[in-house]
């Protein structure tokens, strides 16, 4: 099976493995570390790394259920960035989930027009 790393070699992306490990999780609450890895094109452990410091900041609560874990995203958690502190998780997964589901997100347009 063809993996993201295999694509993207020598390309970059405009988000961090950090949100496509979130964003992974939000699509999937019980996924595990190695299929996160596998999507994200990291490894295992990194994917583990990354889990942890999303749980430390709030981003995601882990539950045990039987022998695997449930994730849940706190979408009302602000972005972390200064450019992008304004923004919360949600406005990212509604984002980036329009494509996957079709459905048009929540969100005003706002035109912004030249001063005369």
């Amino acid at each position: 099976m063809l993996c993201y790393a295999d694509l993207m070699l020598g390309c970059w992306t405009f988000l961090t493995n950090h949100s496509h490990v979130l964003l992974s999780i939000a699509e999937d609450p019980e996924i595990r570390f190695r299929d996160v890895a596998q999507k994200v094109g990291i490894t295992e452990r990194a994917a583990q790394r990354i889990v942890a410091d999303l749980i430390e900041e709030g981003y995601l609560t882990s539950t045990k259920v039987g022998r695997r874990n449930r994730y849940k995203v706190n979408a009302a958690q602000a972005l972390r960035h200064p450019v992008e502190q304004h923004c919360r998780i949600q406005s990212l997964l509604a984002l980036v989930s329009q494509k996957r589901t079709g459905r048009l997100a929540r969100f005003q347009t706002i035109e912004k027009h030249a001063v005369p």
